[in-house]
C-alpha cells in the first residue's frame, strides 16, 4: 500500500517552507505531492519542467505533484493508475491542504472508498503551527483548532521570534487540545525528513500504545474545554500585546481533549452500542479518537480508532501474565459532553467477568 502524509497548517504557518524543504531534498524517496490550493506560488518555480495546464506535475527531483482541481478520491485513483501503468513513479503521497481546510473530510477519503483503502494507507497527519501568530490564530479561527485536532505530529515554526515564556504557553495550549500528538519546535533548514515520514498514525497496531507519560500529562491539563489564560511563569508582562495576538482573556477552545481510564473490562456488547450511539450523535465533532481496550472475556487488548462516525477496531497483543489490563481511550473533538462520555463508558463495565467473544472486530 501507497503510505500517504497530510500535511496541514493554517496561512502562514510554514507548511510550503517545509514541503518546499521536503521535495528540494535528496532523500532518495520518490514523492507525489498533492496541492489542493492550485497555483505556482505553492511550490517554488525553480521545481517545475512541465506546462501547467496538465494536472500531474513532474519535478526536478524526480518527484510528481498533482494540483487538485477535482474530487481528491478521483486524482488518487488516476495516480494510482497512471503508476500501474508505468506513466508515472512515487514510492509515497504527501497531500498538502489549503491553509482554511478541516482535515478530516480529507481524512476521510481513505477510509470512505474501497479502491482508494485498498492502494492507500493514511499514515499521519502533520500539523504545522506559527509560533507568533499561533495563540491569536487559535483564537480567531476554529479551522487551526481542528487542525490541531486531528494532528499526530506538530511541529512548530518561528519559534526564534519569539519569547521561551510565549513558545511553552503556546506548547501548553496545543497540549490541552491534543495531548497526543508529539509537538516539537522545528527549522525548517534543519527537519530531519525521516522523521516525518512513517509515523504510523492512523496504524492500530503500531500507534495505539498509549504512552503512559502523556496519559498523566494530560489528565493534569485536560479537565474540561474552558482553560483561563491567567498571569504566571508562561507568561511576560507584555503577553497582551499585538505581537503576541491574546490577551488574558480566557481561552475557550472549542476543541479539547480527554480520557477515559479502568481496569475493569469493558462488556463488549454494551461498548459496542454505546459508541455507535456516541458517533451518530456527535460524529461530525468528533476529530480523533483511539484506545486500548479490555474487554470481558478476551486475552487480547483491543485496538480501537476513528474519525468522525467512522471508526475501527482489531486484536492487539495479548495481555501478558505480569501485566494489568487496562483500558485507555482519547477523545479529542469539539466541545464534546466530556461527562456524557465518561459516564457512558462507565455504564459499559462489565460487572462480572464472563468469557465471550467480542463483537468489535
Amino acid at each position: 500500500m501507497i503510505p500517504v502524509t497530510i500535511l496541514t497548517g493554517f496561512l502562514g504557518a510554514g507548511k510550503t517552507t517545509l514541503l518546499r524543504r521536503i521535495l528540494s531534498e535528496q532523500h532518495g524517496q520518490r514523492i507525489a505531492v498533492i496541492e489542493n490550493e492550485f497555483g505556482p506560488e505553492n511550490i517554488d518555480n525553480e521545481l517545475l519542467i512541465q506546462d501547467q495546464d496538465e494536472q500531474i506535475i513532474e519535478l526536478s527531483n524526480g518527484c510528481v505533484c498533482c494540483t487538485v482541481r477535482g474530487d481528491l478520491m478521483d486524482t488518487l485513483n488516476q495516480l494510482y493508475t497512471r503508476r500501474e501503468s508505468g506513466e508515472i513513479q512515487f514510492d509515497r503521497v504527501i497531500l498538502e491542504t489549503t491553509g482554511m481546510a478541516n482535515p478530516g473530510p480529507v481524512c476521510q477519503t481513505f477510509f470512505m472508498d474501497d479502491n482508494i483503502a485498498t492502494h492507500y494507507r493514511l499514515d499521519a497527519v502533520i500539523t504545522v503551527v506559527d509560533a507568533k501568530h499561533g495563540m491569536k490564530t487559535l483564537d480567531q479561527q476554529a479551522e487551526s483548532q481542528a487542525q490541531i485536532g486531528f494532528a499526530d505530529r506538530i511541529l512548530i515554526s518561528k519559534k526564534d521570534l519569539v519569547s521561551e515564556a510565549e513558545y511553552e504557553a503556546l506548547r501548553q495550549r496545543i497540549l490541552r487540545i491534543n495531548p497526543r500528538a508529539q509537538i516539537s519546535s522545528v527549522h525548517f533548514g534543519e527537519a530531519d525528513i525521516q522523521e516525518l515520514l512513517n509515523l504510523g498514525g492512523f496504524n492500530l497496531d503500531t500507534a495505539l500504545s498509549i504512552d503512559p507519560a502523556f496519559m498523566d500529562e494530560i489528565s493534569t491539563h485536560s479537565h474540561g474545554h474552558e482553560h483561563p489564560h491567567e498571569h504566571d511563569h508562561h507568561c511576560t508582562e507584555s503577553c497582551d500585546h499585538d505581537d503576541h495576538g491574546h490577551t488574558h482573556a480566557a481561552h475557550n477552545d472549542d476543541i479539547g481533549a480527554f480520557v477515559f481510564r479502568s481496569t475493569k473490562p469493558f462488556d463488549p456488547e454494551r461498548l459496542e452500542d454505546f459508541l455507535g450511539g456516541i458517533t451518530q450523535v456527535f460524529g461530525p465533532d468528533l476529530l480523533r479518537y483511539k484506545g486500548v481496550l479490555y474487554l470481558k472475556g478476551s486475552n487480547r487488548r483491543m485496538l480501537f480508532q476513528g474519525v468522525h462516525m467512522m471508526m475501527g477496531a482489531e486484536p492487539g497483543k495479548p495481555w501478558l501474565a505480569n501485566e494489568k489490563p487496562e483500558t485507555k481511550m482519547v477523545f479529542i473533538g469539539r466541545k464534546l459532553p466530556q461527562a456524557i462520555f465518561m459516564q457512558g463508558l462507565e455504564q459499559c463495565l462489565a460487572t462480572k467477568a464472563k468469557p465471550r467473544t467480542s463483537p468489535l472486530r
